[in-house]
């Protein structure tokens, strides 16, 4: 048993490594590509590295065919939901970072650990105390971020903190969805409506040359085939043994991957300031979590 989960927790930390670069990679390809060029590719290449593993995890035993038919609709009405959902968040957090750190981003993105209690209020599932003291750290760490001189805040952290929403709706989904349905699946079908809606949407509003792309082709391929396409099956494999707030955690230090990408490969400063914002978000989110792990001594509805 202990092998067991340190394996997955293993794989666990992998994934948040190659999430938290991802963002150095995706500020990185902006240098060439527009934001849903980016995305379009990206998201294409990580729903190919899939298909493979859909392949080799199909099961044998299949259900009727009227089972078949209903599971069907209900994987493809999800399918495109979250398609939806997705292509708003990716959108968001990749347009932000053309103005804003890969660090920034990292950590305001994962600000979404404390919306998910937050909007689960909306289906009448109410969070534990904890989380609103969570949430105060969390804003207070966003502040000293990402609030300049004079109060000013980036453009680019408040599309990210939106973008941050949008995971945090997808999250939710995935929650209803997953148990009923393959869930690699529903992976590359809400990869495939995110790809065709960024790809369309750059033939309208960007400039898309052969050169630009194969300029950005290293960030490219590392936010398709690793951080859309491995990291997401490493995810799914870990969780097998992992429970879900547990793995919610290690998942989260994406967000320091991201500051110390950020500060090693793209020359990002890390200030005392930045540092102590850094500090209480990941305070935020790790207290975000509390109630999940501590089940037996937290009552009312939480989440």
């Amino acid at each position: 048993m202990k092998s067991a989960t340190l394996r997955s927790d293993s794989l666990l930390l992998l994934t948040s490594l190659i999430w938290g670069f991802a963002f150095v990679a995706q500020r990185a390809g902006m240098e060439y590509v527009g934001p849903f060029i980016f995305n379009g590719i990206r998201f294409a290449l990580g729903a190919m590295v899939i298909i493979p593993v859909i392949w080799l995890s199909r099961k044998h035993a299949l259900p009727s065919g009227a089972d078949r038919r209903r599971e069907s609709r209900y994987l493809l009405r999800g399918g495109l939901l979250l398609g939806l959902v997705l292509f708003a968040g990716a959108t968001f957090q990749q347009y932000g970072m053309v103005y804003t750190t890969a660090g920034n981003a990292g950590f305001i993105t994962g600000l979404y650990v404390v919306f998910v209690p937050l909007l689960g209020m909306l289906r009448r599932q109410y969070p534990h105390f904890t989380i609103w003291i969570a949430a105060l750290l969390a804003v207070a760490g966003m502040y000293f971020l990402s609030v300049q001189e004079g109060f000013r805040i980036f453009t680019g952290d408040l599309l990210v903190l939106a973008g941050a929403v949008f995971w945090a709706v997808h999250l939710l989904i995935i929650g209803v969805l997953s148990p009923r349905v393959n869930s690699l699946k529903l992976a590359f079908i809400q990869y495939v409506v995110c790809a065709v809606l960024s790809t369309v949407t750059a033939v309208f509003t960007e400039t898309i040359s052969t050169g630009s792309i194969l300029d950005a082709s290293i960030p490219i391929l590392y936010g398709g085939v690793l951080s859309v396409g491995i990291a997401y099956t490493l995810q799914v494999i870990a969780q097998k043994k992992a429970p879900p707030a547990h793995a919610a955690i290690i998942l989260s230090l994406e967000a320091v991957f991201a500051a110390i990408g950020g500060w090693m490969l793209l020359n990002e400063s890390l200030g005392t300031r930045e540092l102590a914002g850094c500090a209480l978000m990941f305070a935020g989110i790790i207290l975000a979590q509390y109630c999940s792990l501590r089940k037996g001594k937290c009552s009312g509805s939480g989440i």
